[in-house]
Formats: C-alpha cells, sequence, structure tokens
C-alpha cells in the first residue's frame, strides 16, 4: 500500500460513485426532447456547469467542463508523484484547444473559450498565442507534443490523440491496452474508401505500436489483417470505415469495464485513481451520446446499446 495515495483514492472512488451509469444515460437518451432530458440531470454530477444550458452544444460543453474539474479535483489530492498521470490525462483537453485554434488560424469558426487546464496543462498558454497556423506547427514541434505534422484540424487532431495515448501509457501501465485500441482506431479511419495513405507523420507515429503492414491496406479487411495478431479484435467484425462508430463504442465499454477493475482491485494508488479517470470519462461520454438522441428524438442511442 502506498500510504501518500491513500486519501487521494478514497477521494476517486467516491467521486467514481457519483457517476450517472449505463442504465441511467439509456433512460436519459429515451427522453423525448434535450429540454427533458436536461432536466433529469438536474441532481446530478453535472448539474453545476449545465446551468444555462439549453441546447446539445452548449450541453456536451458543460459535460466535458465537468470531467475536467474532476481531474483537476483528484489532482489537488495527489502526491506529487502523481502530477504525471494528471497531467497526462487532462492533456486530452489542451488537443481540444489546440484543434479549436488550428480550425480557427485555417479559417473556420472562431474557437471557443479555450479549456481551463491550471496546473494541469503541458503547453497550451503558450501555443495559444500562435497567431498562424504555421506559426502553430512550429510552436507544437517545439513543446512536449513534438512534430505532428502540418495538416488541417483532422490530421493534427488524429497525431494529437496518438501522441496523448503514448504519453499516458508512458506513466500508467494499464493504459497500454488502451492506447493500442485507440491507435487502430485512429489507423483505420486514415483509409478511405479510394484507398489514400494516412499522413506520413501520423504512420510515424503510430508505428511503434502497429507496426509497418498496415500502411498498404486498401479496406477494413486488409488492415485486420496486417495489424499484429494482439490487435486485430479491435476491428473485428467491421468491414467498412462507416462502421468505426462501432469500433470506438466498443472501446469506451472495453476502457470502462478496466476502469472498473482498478477500482475495485487496487490497493490505495495510481491505478485507483487511474481507473476513477476512466470511469469518469467514459460516463461523460455515455451522458453526451444519451443527450444528442435525446435532441434528435431518437428514443434510444445505437452507440450505447453498442456499448452495452
Amino acid at each position: 500500500m502506498k500510504a501518500d495515495w491513500v486519501a487521494a483514492s478514497v477521494r476517486a472512488r467516491s467521486m467514481a460513485q457519483r457517476r450517472i451509469g449505463a442504465g441511467s444515460s439509456r433512460a436519459l437518451a429515451a427522453e423525448p426532447t434535450i429540454a427533458a432530458a436536461l432536466a433529469t440531470l438536474e441532481q446530478s454530477c453535472y448539474a453545476e456547469r449545465l446551468t444555462g444550458a439549453s441546447n446539445l452544444a452548449a450541453a456536451e460543453r458543460a459535460i466535458s467542463e465537468t470531467v475536467l474539474w474532476q481531474l483537476r479535483v483528484l489532482a489537488g489530492w495527489l502526491p506529487a508523484t502523481g502530477t504525471a498521470l494528471a497531467r497526462a490525462a487532462a492533456a486530452t483537453f489542451e488537443i481540444e484547444n489546440i484543434v479549436a485554434l488550428a480550425h480557427q488560424l485555417t479559417g473556420g469558426t472562431i474557437a471557443p473559450e479555450p479549456y481551463r487546464l491550471g496546473a494541469l496543462a503541458t503547453a497550451w498558454p503558450r501555443l495559444g498565442r500562435a497567431g498562424t497556423i504555421e506559426d502553430l506547427t512550429t510552436m507544437l514541434r517545439t513543446s512536449s507534443w513534438g512534430e505532428v505534422g502540418d495538416g488541417g484540424p483532422g490530421p493534427l487532431r488524429a497525431a494529437l490523440r496518438v501522441v496523448w495515448m503514448r504519453r499516458l501509457a508512458a506513466v500508467a501501465p494499464p493504459v497500454l491496452p488502451w492506447c493500442g485500441a485507440v491507435c487502430v482506431l485512429t489507423a483505420a479511419r486514415s483509409l478511405t474508401d479510394d484507398g489514400a495513405s494516412a499522413a506520413p507523420q501520423l504512420i510515424h507515429l503510430l508505428r511503434p505500436v502497429l507496426g509497418r503492414a498496415w500502411q498498404g491496406a486498401r479496406s477494413i479487411p486488409e488492415f485486420r489483417a496486417a495489424l499484429p495478431p494482439s490487435l486485430q479484435k479491435v476491428v473485428r467484425d467491421i468491414a467498412t470505415p462507416t462502421e468505426l462508430w462501432r469500433v470506438e463504442a466498443r472501446v469506451h465499454a472495453e476502457l470502462e469495464a478496466d476502469g472498473f477493475r482498478l477500482l475495485r482491485g487496487s490497493l490505495p494508488g495510481p491505478d485507483v485513481v487511474l481507473g476513477a479517470i476512466a470511469v469518469l470519462s467514459v460516463d461523460a461520454w455515455r451522458v453526451r451520446a444519451a443527450l444528442a438522441a435525446a435532441a434528435a428524438g431518437a428514443g434510444s442511442s445505437e452507440v450505447l446499446n453498442e456499448a452495452a
């Protein structure tokens, strides 16, 4: 038992218990309108930041803001040895800031207010000062993100996500299977019906995890066969890129299951905190999917059903 992790582990387990959960998320998806769905969250852990949210975009942002707040709270309970874990986990929000800025700098919509990471930031305060996409690329290259290529917001997000997962896996070994699954999904999404290749820098970043054989794949079945055997199951029974949403749903379900295992089966320490981060992150993903279904009046969510 790591004595300096006891308080953080107790706090992590307590926060994870306040999740909405899979069953309540499915009920949320069945609500007839976004207003009705939001009303059911008034006593939830998301309530404070959902105040004033009246549409799906605002609600989704509030849900994400809640996860970041949870991370920042957990970070405050961690011993000094846990700083790297908290910062690596929070880097997903730095990715959102970077991609939003890149979109703006390439002629897209004005970036929203950036996520406030506080002490969990790695490079964002400096990156936010970039005035052109070329500046941003250069600043990324000299930051902890490193060389992530010079493509548009889409390729940039893919490269940053791979860097993020590899960084998280480096400080938290239980993340290694999640890293592999995310890398497979990222690579699969780079395939198109006309067989276009992934961006060179993305291929370079994926190579330590996926190897080289997949690079010449012209279809999802070819791609699956070219993956390391241990990773082929990630895209099992997937035939076309349009089915990859099913992979994402299953990856989230497996991430949640691993998070519960870490929460329940570990002594106080970083694994408990990692488990809580996983469970809370997937809970937010479920709630966002449920709200999208309610906003569409779908009556249920295919995404949540796939993750069941």
